[in-house]
């Protein structure tokens, strides 16, 4: 029933040095930059009001260390999960597309058709990961029903519940924004995903990395 509804506030973690290098990070554990902080810092301040029952985050430091700023704000402990992580990318991971591009043209050729089975750099194929993050997100809301939770993942972590909330296959081409430090918003029932709200960033007005202190 929908009282019993999951509320999930899905995040993507705030930027990284390799986000704005366009080098693709997948497991490699990289921390937020600056800039990164500042944005996590923000939405934790938009959040403020929210009342969280809990806050999941991958185990990766980008998105712990976004999650940690929501958890300081809300008084809550962090859940890790490792079912969270992005997707892992094997050997192209610190590579930037064009490099990919260049070195592997074959391989991101299939990549940006979007093969379902297809092990991009030998790491996960887009269906094994979307069933893993997925698995992780369903975990999480069972556990709260009719309570609002907080999720931070990443980027292909939120694409992954856009689609499974909005019934578009996992090979479509995107249209759709995965912001660092955005707020979207689903409802989950034992029945699946709905869309609520999407890439909200209005907290993060003004903010840039110009602003920021190295």
């Amino acid at each position: 029933m929908l009282e019993q509804a999951t509320r999930v506030v899905l995040i993507r973690h705030g930027e990284t040095a390799w986000n704005r290098a366009t080098r693709i990070q997948g497991h490699t554990d990289i921390p937020l930059s600056s800039l990164g902080l500042a944005q996590a810092e923000r939405l934790a301040e938009a959040l403020a009001d929210e009342a969280l029952a809990a806050i999941y985050s991958s185990d990766l430091s980008r998105a712990r260390q976004t999650a940690e700023a929501l958890g300081r704000a809300q008084g809550l402990a962090i859940h890790l999960d490792a079912g969270l992580r992005e997707r892992a990318f094997g050997r192209f991971e610190g590579m930037s597309w064009e490099e990919i591009d260049q070195g592997y043209p074959e391989d991101a050729a299939r990549w940006r058709k979007r093969e379902p089975d297809f092990p991009v750099g030998g790491g996960e194929s887009l269906n094994v990961f979307s069933a893993r993050c997925l698995a992780a997100a369903r975990r999480a809301a069972a556990a709260h029903p009719g309570q609002s939770i907080a999720l931070v993942a990443h980027g292909g972590v939120l694409d992954c519940l856009y689609r499974a909330a909005t019934q578009v296959a996992l090979d479509a081409p995107r249209s759709w924004q995965l912001g660092n430090a955005t707020i979207n918003r689903l409802l989950a029932t034992p029945e699946g995903f709905t869309l609520v709200g999407w890439n909200d960033d209005r907290h993060l007005a003004g903010l840039s990395a110009d602003d920021i202190a190295a």
